[in-house]
């Protein structure tokens, strides 16, 4: 059984936020980016930028270690279907291979992130 090293607690707030920001009628994601690019994400979150949400979010993922915000992208990864639990190590090294220190700004630009993050969970505790 693969353990996951990641504070739960942290991952219940960040899920908290993300629903309460991506739940707000304002907030949209297209459905088909204009360009690969073209970087909608940072759109998304510069129109939002004074969102108290939006700042409780980002500045809790942000004062994550890089390890921790590795391991937290790798559960999103795992929650949407890209990787298995038994492939854990794999998503951890895929992740920790494309940390930029934007981790806050990727969850909250992708769709979904919170139910990802929640299945994510539940297949650890399943």
């Amino acid at each position: 059984m693969v353990e996951l090293e990641l504070n739960r607690d942290v991952v219940g707030i960040v899920i908290d936020k993300m629903r309460q920001f991506q739940a707000k009628e304002e907030v949209t994601f297209p459905e088909d980016p204009m360009s690969p690019t073209e970087d909608w994400a940072m759109q998304t979150l510069a129109d939002h930028a004074d969102d108290p949400v939006l700042l409780e979010l980002s500045s809790t993922v942000e004062s994550l270690e890089p390890d921790q915000q590795t391991l937290l992208v790798a559960l999103m990864w795992v929650g949407r279907g890209d990787y298995g639990v038994d492939e854990w190590d794999e998503a951890v090294a895929e992740a920790r291979a494309h940390w930029n220190g934007r981790t806050a700004e990727y969850l909250i630009g992708t769709p979904l992130a919170a139910d990802y993050l929640s299945a994510g969970l539940e297949q650890f505790d399943a």
